[in-house]
């Protein structure tokens, strides 16, 4: 199933070249990527997905994690079809924002009021403007190697950035207290936020979750400080706890950036605080023409009221947790030594020894080959959709891909 040259997928890849630069940008990209995995798609369903030129694909990036019930949800559809029938963008918003701004507030502990948008970058953009504001300071922490969204203050890659977007941003060590505790010292009465993702999910190594000392030691400081503490929720919300992802530690933060898993594919993110912190949210300015269009939202108030209700969340673990049991079954079987690390539902798996990474590339390669689609280097992503039969499908591809590799190895 390797993506062949004639293929519809290269003859687009061709045409976006004439008229995309690079083709294609940012973490879409398949450039980068082995050579099986495809680039355009045509469709998807439940857990599945086919490409432009009729692969079927079990799929365990789900949009990069913005699937989280499973495509063509059939509520969610109807409550998108039921709005989409009024309209979408109009001339103010629907009444559907307060019904989800109310929503968001009776859901989520730490949420006194909302704040809507488009994407994670806006979220965790309009959380950094709202911490400054209300601070009156202009210093933010984070974590080395963390990824808050594709903006100047935040983005990863050097071209365009100027050292001076970056002039107040300093870094400290994921789950290092000692790393943490020095950067908020010299940040001093200067400091107005520390933003810290969940997990550590940076690509290209293990991920962390976040030790219970460490998370604590976070809010203590901000508070202590006198600075804002912002969770990233972008990735791991409504995907971990519906309530927040470091609710089961009890640790709760002053605003929350969320995105992604929202309203299951359509296009939201949304910004949550304490009421001490919604006048100063009052005070900035922020908006966008698509941001209040209502369709959205209503999908939102479905994905969540799902998610919140009935098992969906709690299934979806499970099935992660039969993927995980059954690649390291298998990978133990064909001697390989492999780790998975992060939320069972949010995994990664690296190979050891692995140093360039070119062991796992090539399992990946001959997974998707197989239609199993997962990513080499990036964290993946799992659905409600997601039923026993698909997982055993997968594992049935999987083993062939390890059988591959393991011979690969043997040869070299």
């Amino acid at each position: 199933m390797t993506v062949q040259a004639g293929s519809t997928d290269q003859a687009l890849r061709a045409r976006a070249r004439g008229v995309i630069p690079g083709g294609m940008y940012g973490h879409m990209s398949m450039e980068p990527m082995p050579p099986s995995y495809p680039q355009f798609m045509a469709r998807g369903e439940g857990p599945r997905l086919w490409d432009v030129d009729g692969r079927e694909y079990v799929d365990f990036m789900c949009g990069w994690g913005t699937i989280v019930l499973g495509r063509q949800h059939q509520a969610v559809d109807a409550a998108v079809a039921s709005q989409l029938s009024n309209g979408d963008c109009l001339n103010g918003p629907g009444a559907v924002m307060v019904d989800l701004a109310e929503l968001l507030v009776d859901t989520i502990p730490h949420a006194d009021w909302s704040m809507f948008a488009k994407n994670g970058t806006d979220a965790t953009t309009m959380s950094v403007t709202i911490a400054r504001a209300a601070t009156g300071r202009r210093r933010v922490l984070m974590a080395n190697g963390a990824y808050h969204g594709a903006a100047p203050w935040c983005t990863p890659g050097p071209s365009g950035v100027l050292p001076e977007d970056r002039a107040f941003i300093a870094k400290f060590e994921y789950n290092d207290v000692d790393s943490l505790r020095a950067a908020v010292a010299e940040a001093g009465d200067d400091l107005a936020a520390i933003i810290v993702s969940p997990v550590r999910q940076d690509n290209r190594r293990d991920q962390e979750l976040a030790q219970p000392e460490f998370a604590r030691e976070v809010r203590d400081l901000a508070t202590a400080s006198g600075a804002v503490l912002i969770l990233d929720d972008v990735r791991c919300g409504f995907r971990l706890d519906v309530g927040g992802s470091w609710e089961p530690l009890g640790v709760r933060p002053d605003l929350t950036a969320w995105s992604k898993a929202i309203a299951n594919g359509h296009p939201l993110a949304a910004v949550t605080g304490i009421d001490s912190l919604a006048e100063a949210a009052s005070s900035i300015y922020t908006t966008g023409s698509f941001w209040f269009a209502p369709t959205a939202m209503a999908a939102a108030i479905t994905t969540i009221t799902l998610l919140r209700d009935t098992d969906a969340m709690a299934h979806t673990h499970r099935m992660a947790e039969l993927m995980r049991e059954g690649l390291a079954e298998q990978a133990r079987r064909h001697g390989l030594s492999i780790r998975q690390s992060g939320p069972a539902a949010m995994p990664l798996v690296l190979f050891d020894g692995d140093a360039d990474l070119s062991v796992v590339a090539g399992w990946a390669d001959e997974c998707v080959k197989r239609g199993v689609y997962l990513h080499p280097w990036h964290n993946w992503f799992y659905t409600a959709s997601h039923q026993p039969e698909d997982i055993a499908w997968a594992l049935e591809r999987t083993d062939e891909a390890f059988a591959a590799t393991a011979a690969r190895q043997a040869a070299s």
